[in-house]
């Protein structure tokens, strides 16, 4: 169970004292080997009273440093962490608040907050939780940003015009995670009804069911280095389009695509790359208009694969080498054939665990490859291919 901060944790690991329990209890390994040893080097460090709380912090910094950028010097309770945006998330919906007067009324910790009080006019965080407030003052204090920060209830609004930022807990009252609106804390359209006639971006899980949100006029889709993060409600004139993807890369590369292009294509006979699209794209429900644009079509009006003679830029495309009916028994000559003993399974469209197959085949070779089954209508195919990452 994660540990449970207090307003006294947070102002230790805020003073001088703390900076330097945290800083030298950071130089220990922490493995499960030396559990016992670094807990009891923590104590003598920190002390009895404060040793939860620097050991809870060392941990969770570690783990937050490949999602949040300094994290390093941040504080965070372990649900606000999980539930943060990756800072290259967060910073690209935060462009959408250049020169704007933006209001956090669920700041939690700042990980948005800090972003949007970069490029807004004005930005304002709220919560309830008056420890995460503690932390996010001292986060924005690390990036070099001053937001005003209180303490307030998101569904009592005590601010007048400027944009509404949420990002609503996705948990029950019991604690469990939870996808349905009205569990949300605050309650999903309880918190939409609090801000009538207000711009309102809401952060919320990819999953979302189109239908729970008919007030939303823009939903995005947001991945990053290849999974998919969230998804973001958007209402009002900061909204674009009704479907939006967008794909984030660690490298600042990014590109998005939406409803407003073509989606003009058509099944064909397979050409000589496999395209599986991103998942934002396909969770967007985007993949025609994504194929469209690269000159790419479906194997299967039906199914989020694409095919196509020229690969798009930048992305890991399946070239290719053979392909025809599938079952286990062609499958199998097919890999001995080509002697491989290290096979990637892509499946789409049919009810097939892959680990179970792969134990089947009974893989052996020097050689390695990517197989694709999916379905052509009512047929399942295979598809042979070596993957390989297009320049761009």
């Amino acid at each position: 169970m994660p540990y449970g901060f207090s307003p006294a944790d947070v102002a230790f690991l805020r003073s001088s004292l703390g900076s330097a329990a945290l800083a030298e209890c950071d130089t220990l390994p922490l493995s499960d080997k030396t559990r016992i040893a670094d807990v009891g080097a923590v104590r003598r460090i920190a002390g009895e009273v404060h040793a939860s709380a620097v050991l809870e912090t060392v941990v969770l910094r570690r783990k937050a440093v490949s999602k949040l950028d300094g994290a390093e010097q941040w504080l965070f309770t372990g649900d606000a962490l999980q539930q943060a945006s990756a800072s290259a998330v967060a910073r690209h919906r935060a462009g959408r608040f250049a020169g704007l007067d933006v209001h956090d009324v669920t700041c939690s910790i700042g990980a948005d907050l800090v972003e949007i009080a970069r490029v807004a006019a004005t930005a304002i965080g709220s919560d309830l939780d008056e420890v995460r407030l503690a932390m996010a003052r001292h986060n924005s204090s690390q990036v070099g940003v001053a937001p005003t920060l209180l303490r307030a209830d998101a569904l009592r609004p005590v601010s007048r015009s400027a944009v509404v930022v949420a990002d609503p807990a996705r948990r029950d009252a019991s604690g469990r995670r939870s996808w349905r609106p009205a569990d949300f804390l605050p309650p999903l359209d309880q918190l939409v009804d609090a801000y009538p006639g207000r711009d309102l971006a809401v952060k919320c899980a990819p999953g979302l069911d189109r239908e729970d949100v008919p007030w939303a006029d823009e939903i995005e889709l947001v991945s990053l280095d290849g999974q998919v993060r969230e998804a973001c409600l958007w209402r009002g004139g900061i909204a674009g389009p009704a479907r939006r993807a967008t794909v984030l890369r660690s490298d600042g590369t990014q590109w998005t695509i939406t409803d407003d292009e073509s989606d003009e294509v058509l099944p064909a006979p397979p050409g000589q790359w496999i395209i599986d699209p991103d998942g934002a794209v396909v969770r967007a429900g985007l993949v025609r208009h994504y194929g469209a644009r690269h000159g790419l079509w479906q194997l299967d009006e039906r199914i989020a694969y694409l095919t196509g003679d020229t690969p798009p830029p930048g992305v890991r495309a399946f070239r290719v080498l053979e392909n025809g009916p599938y079952n286990e028994k062609s499958l199998r000559t097919l890999l001995r054939k080509h002697e491989i003993g290290r096979l990637e399974i892509l499946i789409r469209g049919l009810d097939i665990d892959p680990d179970a197959l792969r134990r089947r085949l009974k893989l052996a070779g020097p050689a390695e490859a990517s197989v694709v089954l999916t379905r052509i209508g009512r047929s399942p195919v295979a598809f042979l291919t070596r993957a390989e990452r297009i320049p761009g």
